[in-house]
Formats: C-alpha cells, structure tokens, sequence
C-alpha cells in the first residue's frame, strides 16, 4: 500500500463526511481503526505504527482545519476506552481512565494517538456526534442517538473496509409534532 494514497483516501473520506454533516469545535469524531487490516491482515494481528502515523497524521491536520475534536477507540482489550486531548475531556466531561494503550492492548492506532497527542487521557466512554470506522471495529457504542449512515465514494483505506456516520437529535411526538422551527410555532398552545 503506498502511503500517499492511504493519505488520500483519508482525505477523501473526512471531505465527504463533513459535506454532510459540518463540524466544529463543539463536535467530536470518533475514529476506530484496525491497522492491521489496513495493511490487509485479520484485525488484531498485524498492528502497522507506519499506517497508525498515517491515519493520525491526515486526521489531525483535518481536525485542526476545520476544529472537531478526535477521540481514537482502543481494541476490545482495554474495553473500547477512547483516546482524547485532556482539554475535550475536560470540555465534555468525560471521566478519565487509569490505563496508557500500547500495541498489544490498545491497538497500534490508540497507542500511536496517546504518544503524540499534546496532553492526552483516555476515557471510558463518550457519546460523539459522527464517526469513521476503518476496518470494522464497531464504533457504535460510541456515537449519540441517532446515528445516519454517511457513504463515500472511498470504500477502502488501504485494505479496511471504511464507514462513516453522523448523529442527529431523536424525533419524538406523533402526527401532531413539529421539527422546524417557523414563525408561529414556537411555542405550545
């Protein structure tokens, strides 16, 4: 796999998702990522630092182009705890957890993210409003009520399969119940 393609498709994938769904410093992206089928083997085998560097690198420069906040899912071994900034922790209240990912539990992309992030911690859960998932690796736990399907025209990063998804707010009430906002409508009568 050649890097700069991997860089590519990355680009591409972030490009598309935001198209949909436009975020900024008051949103977070989960990322879940098996860089071992990235690198076209069976998840949890061959974790790649080189496709991990990647991977964060591209997700980084994007985050801070357009200012989402990054939370990178650790493997089922430390069970799917999040890597964050100390300061997204801290702006969504999010407890922190005792424990630093490396290769072998956490996964190369986890541990990779917690070296070279500027004041990391990782969490126990969190509750984000969209998410890339780079080699199935289930990033659903993680993302708000309700999440929508986002397709690209990527379906691959390196070898991983890749999907994407954005949340929004739950529709609740009946034949009766109003979603936008008009002139009129704002308040019960």
């Amino acid at each position: 796999m050649i890097l700069a393609e991997m860089e590519q498709q990355i680009r591409k994938v972030v490009k598309d998702l935001l198209q949909i769904y436009a975020m900024g410093s008051q949103h977070i992206l989960v990322i879940g990522t098996s860089t071992s089928e990235v690198v076209g083997e069976k998840i949890g085998t061959a974790g790649s630092a080189q496709a991990a560097e990647v991977i964060f690198r591209v997700l980084k420069e994007e985050s801070t182009r357009h200012g989402f906040q990054l939370a990178f899912q650790c493997c089922e071994h430390l069970n799917r705890a999040l890597v964050v900034e100390r300061q997204t922790a801290n702006q969504f209240v999010l407890d922190e957890v005792s424990v630093v990912p490396v290769p072998k539990a956490g996964g190369s992309m986890a541990a990779h993210a917690f070296s070279n992030m500027t004041d990391p911690v990782v969490v126990e859960s969190i509750k984000a409003h969209a998410g890339i998932d780079i080699g199935d690796t289930f990033i659903g736990m993680h993302l708000r009520h309700v999440a929508v399907p986002v397709r690209s025209s990527v379906r691959q990063i390196g070898n991983a399969h890749v999907t994407m998804a954005y949340t929004r707010p739950k529709l609740i009430g009946g034949s009766r119940a109003v979603y936008t906002r008009t002139p009129g409508n704002e308040s019960c009568r």
